[in-house]
């Protein structure tokens, strides 16, 4: 992916990106490694901890909502991996996609990477068995809400359980996000080789210029 948002939006050594829910750093390390001058943010601090391992970028622990950020300072803002869509409103996802425009500096660019909603409800596995840290778990999926979210619950061997919800923003619900936050989107990816963006895809990869 970071090979790809490289041939789409240029790069020059010192580039300044800020990594929005940067998790455990992998992002942020091949940002670096391609020459960036990258900012990391997360709210989770256990997730910071990881990528303090990974990465030699700034961290900051913060909310998307509200970031604390110089405006107009990134060359590059980035929100990587299904690491949105969490919230409870849709209000709250538009604040959050504003506030990661308000970082980039005009002419600058925000990319977004975001499961192909349409994929998610035409495909959806009810039920599986899997590994997790290669322990084994159950997962269950169900959508919720007349089928604005999908719901994921993950239960291990010795009784633990993890849920999360996703709100499911089709490709057209995004670009409107985007443009309200002041971001022309100018390129649409279906996956992270730059394949075209369709029903079939896996991601919708949106990349867009600030005013």
């Amino acid at each position: 992916l970071v090979s790809l948002i490289r041939r789409t939006v240029g790069w020059r050594p010192g580039c300044r990106v800020l990594d929005v829910a940067c998790g455990a750093g992998r992002h942020a390390r091949a940002l670096e490694d391609a020459g960036a001058t990258v900012f990391g943010l997360d709210l989770s601090m256990a997730l910071l901890r990881r990528a303090r391992e990974a990465t030699s970028a700034p961290l900051i622990r913060a909310d998307m909502r509200a970031l604390p950020v110089r405006a107009r300072s990134m060359d590059l803002t980035v929100n990587l991996f299904t690491s949105f869509g969490y919230f409870e409103t849709d209000a709250e996802h538009a604040a959050a996609l504003a506030e990661m425009g308000s970082t980039v500096r005009p002419g600058g660019w925000l990319v977004l990477d975001f499961l192909n909603a349409a994929r998610v409800r035409a495909e959806l596995v009810p039920e599986e068995s899997a590994l997790l840290a290669g322990q084994p778990v159950s997962i269950t999926r169900s959508l919720t809400g007349v089928g604005r979210f999908v719901a994921k619950t993950i239960r291990t061997a010795d009784g633990q359980t993890f849920r999360e919800r996703v709100r499911l923003f089709d490709a057209d619900d995004l670009r409107a996000m985007l443009r309200a936050a002041g971001i022309a989107v100018t390129h649409e990816f279906g996956d992270y080789d730059g394949g075209l963006a369709c029903a079939p895809s896996p991601r919708v990869v949106l990349m867009g210029r600030a005013a």
